[in-house]
């Protein structure tokens, strides 16, 4: 383990047992990008992975080998998976508290991001999620941003508002859920994380950190990822 590395571990040994944590500066000199990390809540969410549909998740293999050439440039810290999986077990709230899961979504490549507005990191890349929404959302595909605070719709709303964040859904968990099930597959250990989903609901490329997703590299990512 490099000596920066050891830095990072024991700068996490540290943080305050209670609550969310955060702390980013080495952990991003690492990963490429800044991350905050976040401590687990004892709330959960539906089981992330449907073993039922992993056959759905075969063909999703030709769609992880047509992104990764556009796993580059401002999206280069997006990992390709190594097995396409589903997740429609996801879960969280839609505009006036409605329930959702991804199946919700069927028939849209989805682009997937947890974020927060104590996340320093997930408050600068808003705007880029934004400007990729309302260049390339279509009935094919859009940008699920779903933001982990606890505590009542308030805060989050008026941070879109302030940032003219407008084109993107409102899509809520307070319950922090939807990140403790992916951390329980090994897909989050911080904010912001972001997913990459074909239509089919089958995760093919993922990250921790923020990324420009407004960037000619986002674009041509998702274009890729939706059969080009």
């Amino acid at each position: 383990m490099t000596r920066l590395e050891n830095e990072v571990t024991d700068q996490k040994k540290r943080l305050p047992a209670a609550g969310l944590v955060a702390i980013a500066a080495l952990g991003g000199l690492i990963a490429g990008a800044a991350v905050v990390y976040v401590r687990e809540s004892g709330s959960g969410n539906g089981a992330a992975v449907e073993t039922a549909g992993a056959k759905t998740c075969e063909a999703a293999k030709g769609k992880v080998a047509a992104v990764a050439p556009f796993l580059k440039g401002q999206v280069a810290a997006m990992a390709p998976v190594s097995e396409p999986r589903p997740l429609a077990g996801l879960s969280f709230k839609g505009k006036d508290g409605k329930d959702l899961t991804l199946v919700d979504f069927g028939g849209k490549t989805i682009l997937l991001n947890l974020w927060a507005t104590w996340c320093v990191p997930c408050r600068e890349e808003m705007p880029a999620l934004n400007g990729l929404q309302q260049s390339a959302g279509s009935d094919k595909f859009e940008v699920v941003a779903v933001n982990i605070d606890i505590g009542d719709d308030a805060k989050p709303k008026a941070f879109l508002d302030e940032t003219n964040v407008h084109d993107l859904g409102f899509y809520r968990d307070s319950s922090m859920g939807v990140f403790n099930a992916l951390k329980k597959e090994g897909l989050a250990f911080g904010l912001p994380v972001t997913l990459l989903m074909d239509d089919k609901g089958c995760l093919i490329s993922s990250m921790n950190g923020p990324a420009v997703w407004d960037s000619d590299d986002a674009k041509a990512l998702v274009k890729a990822a939706m059969g080009g």
